[in-house]
Parts: structure tokens; C-alpha cells; sequence
């Protein structure tokens, strides 16, 4: 065999060895961020129209998230928010709406609190998915069910289920271990 026809060769194996190394690190990267974000990464990939733009949207958000200064809060802080709710949830009896939008902010609080940002809710939504991607559906339903009953177009039964859904992510910035907290049914 010529040296030619053998530099092709390891040529074509050098080429081929790195395609496959390039798909196989963009397979665990998609794994990774399918695994971090959970439903939020089926949902960048819908809104974004494929896989490679919402990956790439997925890694400006922890991009941006690494930049906040994100902080545990103290037990006597964490004891104080757990209160709250349960006033929060204590007034939803007499006052659905009432208790449904004391929810909501005491939600934004914590995030507040945590260094998260409060402004828009999709801003608010794409900084919580790299830490709470699990939960984060949770929030999305309650500010969509929110919405709708600040329209009046909410049940009391939907004014429930959005204070289970906030419950969900209230808990989760609280960081309360799973076996403390509420079921979520």
C-alpha cells in the first residue's frame, strides 16, 4: 500500500472517530440538560423549533443563572415563609381569589429572597428552570390559573389546584426535604 492511499485511511478513521465523538458528547450534554431542566427542556424544545436552538437557550439560561447570586435561606427565614403559607392557605376558605394572589407573592417574595429576579414571569420562569426545572410546570399552572381568575374566569376548584401547583414551588425554594413536605395531590 502506498503512503498516500494510508495517510487517506487515517485521514478518513481520524474524521470518522471524531463524528462519532461529536455526537456522542452532544448526546450526553442533551441528556444532562433533558436531566437538569425536566419538562422544561420538552418545552424549550417546542418553543424553539428543534433540539439545537433550545439547547443552546438552555445553556444562555445557566449562563445567566451563574451570574446571580443565588442563596439558601436561613432556618428562621424558611420557618417564617412556612407560616405565611399557612396563613396563606388558612384565608383560601373565606377568600379563594384573595389567598390565590397573597400566594403569588409570597412565592415572589422567596424568589426575592433567594436572589432571584421578580420582574416578568417569563424571566422569572427561564432563571427558576436551571434549579427548579422539576417544579417549575407547577408555577407556570398557577400563574396561568392566577391570570385567569383575575378575569373571573376561574373555578374554585382550578383556585385550588393553582394553590397546590405555587405549594410545589414554594416548597421546592424553601428547600424542604421531600419527606417534610406536603403530598402534592
Amino acid at each position: 500500500m502506498s503512503t498516500a492511499i494510508m495517510v487517506v485511511i487515517a485521514v478518513v478513521i481520524v474524521v470518522v472517530l471524531a463524528g462519532v465523538g461529536y455526537l456522542a458528547w452532544t448526546q450526553v450534554r442533551s441528556q444532562r440538560l433533558r436531566s437538569r431542566f425536566g419538562p422544561e427542556y420538552d418545552r424549550a424544545v417546542e418553543r424553539h423549533g428543534g433540539r439545537a436552538a433550545a439547547e443552546k437557550e438552555l445553556l444562555s439560561r445557566q449562563q445567566r443563572h451563574h451570574e446571580l447570586e443565588i442563596r439558601d435561606l436561613e432556618p428562621e427565614q424558611r420557618d417564617l415563609y412556612r407560616e405565611q403559607w399557612v396563613h396563606v392557605q388558612e384565608q383560601f376558605v373565606d377568600t379563594p381569589e384573595g389567598a390565590l394572589e397573597q400566594a403569588d407573592r409570597l412565592v415572589a417574595v422567596v424568589m426575592g429572597e433567594r436572589g432571584y429576579p421578580t420582574g416578568e414571569f417569563e424571566d422569572q420562569a427561564a432563571h427558576l428552570s436551571v434549579e427548579h426545572g422539576r417544579t417549575l410546570d407547577h408555577y407556570r399552572r398557577g400563574h396561568d390559573i392566577s391570570a385567569r381568575a383575575a378575569q373571573k374566569e376561574a373555578s374554585t376548584e382550578d383556585l385550588r389546584q393553582a394553590m397546590v401547583h405555587y405549594r410545589a414551588l414554594f416548597e421546592d425554594l424553601l428547600a424542604i426535604p421531600a419527606e417534610d413536605r406536603h403530598p402534592r395531590s
